[in-house]
């Protein structure tokens, strides 16, 4: 009897889609992802559905927006980011136990805290799951505070308590590294190949889930990697990461913001390519879907905004990057320029697997690569916190759902002529903006301001 599919997910944190070799950056080196990506379909328009962090990944494990409910008023008055980061309900069914059901060995190895805070319960229906202790400010380990002073790795205008804070627990989880393997991208990987060692031979089919916190700040790659992208680095360890406030990063601080994280982009596919070639060594290619994709992106300098910004829902944050690798060679190398969504990518997932799972919000994708299809949406919609977009081929809009604009909406781009999303032509199209708005009404389900 042929063994069925193996499914291998691999989620990293924050990398824009403009930051691959494969879709066009000429500057930043992913040399792994680039080399993954000829033997994959590249999917080059996939949009975020429910941004950050957890709302995504309840998107991706279910197959469901969080749109509209999540973001009504009554919601939004009582729960951060729409209430989208609720434990995962009971009533919720995920790709894992989908799988698991139908006789899957299920995996999850995971350095994102979030996962584990308080009942999210989003490690339900994995046989195993691996929790990897200390990424950001992981309240993991306590060290004498004195030690560790956040001021020594950061200009002093970037400063601040929070910053402090966050930083210091960070720096304390991290003392005890010494070589690259330390790092918590290299210990994900580690464990997914040691993880696929140890099950690639049994006959039951696999699913593990890996999920990476990198490149999400903090930006801390080793020194040799911020050494390919920045000339002069002034600190023995240059530390970014959450707390700094971004009006006080000065145009200065752009380039060597935009290098501590090109630096992270190139480590983590560094420890992304040991992984796949662990995955063709244990000739899995033959008899595995295999993903990588993101949650969502970061903006570093965009209209004034440094690290992602629910105020501006451009394509710097919500466009993902999505290569699946089949392992029929016929769709090697293909590219799909229609609009995907966040919600597509769990049917798609089951229905190349051949399981068949409950209805969902998303569709299957797949007929866009075989050419059944042309299309799957007239438009997709992303949500981050009080802000809400709707985006079609030709325009892209986003406005505060609730009236209080302290954004960078109300905003349309016309992304025909202006693909990078650079300049706000609302008041010059004003009924292409009402257009937008009804659209976005009707997936809310309420009136907008």
């Amino acid at each position: 009897m042929k063994k069925r599919l193996n499914l291998i997910v691999i989620c990293a944190d924050t990398w824009r889609s403009d930051y691959l070799g494969c879709n066009g950056n000429t500057w930043i080196k992913t040399p792994n992802l680039d080399r993954f990506a000829p033997e994959s379909v590249n999917f080059t328009n996939v949009y975020a559905d429910g941004l950050p962090t957890i709302p995504m990944r309840r998107v991706f494990f279910t197959g469901n927006s969080i749109l509209p409910l999540e973001h009504t008023p009554e919601i939004r008055g009582s729960q951060p980011s729409g209430g989208a980061w609720r434990p995962l309900g009971q009533d919720e069914i995920t790709i894992t136990e989908i799988l698991k059901e139908k006789g899957y060995r299920t995996g999850f190895i995971t350095d994102c805290f979030h996962y584990f805070k308080p009942n999210l319960n989003f490690h339900r229906f994995f046989d195993t799951f691996e929790f990897i202790r200390g990424q950001e400010r992981d309240y993991w380990r306590q060290l004498p505070h004195h030690l560790f002073d956040p001021k020594k790795h950061m200009p002093k205008h970037l400063w601040n308590p929070d910053y402090d804070q966050k930083m210091r627990q960070y720096m304390m989880n991290t003392a005890h590294w010494e070589k690259e393997e330390d790092y918590f991208c290299a210990q994900v990987c580690r464990s997914a190949m040691q993880w696929l060692e140890w099950n690639s031979q049994d006959t039951q089919p696999m699913f593990l889930w890996v999920d990476m916190f990198d490149p999400h700040e903090p930006w801390d790659a080793p020194r040799r990697f911020q050494e390919m992208y920045i000339d002069k680095i002034p600190y023995d360890r240059y530390l970014f990461g959450y707390g700094v406030n971004p009006k006080d990063c000065k145009p200065s601080d752009i380039p060597i913001l935009k290098g501590l994280y090109a630096a992270e982009v190139t480590f983590t596919d560094q420890w992304i390519g040991k992984l796949l070639d662990k995955i063709r060594e244990l000739g899995l290619m033959e008899n595995s879907i295999v993903v990588f994709s993101t949650d969502h992106g970061t903006h570093i300098g965009e209209e004034g905004c440094v690290q992602k910004t629910h105020g501006l829902l451009n394509s710097a944050v919500a466009r993902l990057p999505l290569l699946i690798h089949h392992p029929d060679p016929k769709y090697a190398g293909k590219r799909v320029n229609a609009l995907v969504s966040g919600i597509d990518y769990a049917p798609t997932m089951l229905k190349a697997l051949g399981v068949q799972g409950p209805k969902m919000d998303g569709q299957d994708m797949w007929p866009l690569v075989t050419g059944r299809k042309r299309k799957i949406h007239d438009r997709v919609f992303v949500a981050y916190e009080q802000h809400a977009a709707v985006r079609d081929l030709n325009w892209h809009y986003f406005q505060h759902v609730e009236g209080d604009d302290p954004g960078h909406g109300p905003a349309l781009y016309d992304i025909r002529k202006d693909p990078g999303e650079t300049k706000n032509v609302a008041r010059k199209y004003p009924k292409v903006v009402a257009q937008m708005r009804k659209h976005l009404e009707e997936r809310l389900g309420f009136a907008l301001p």
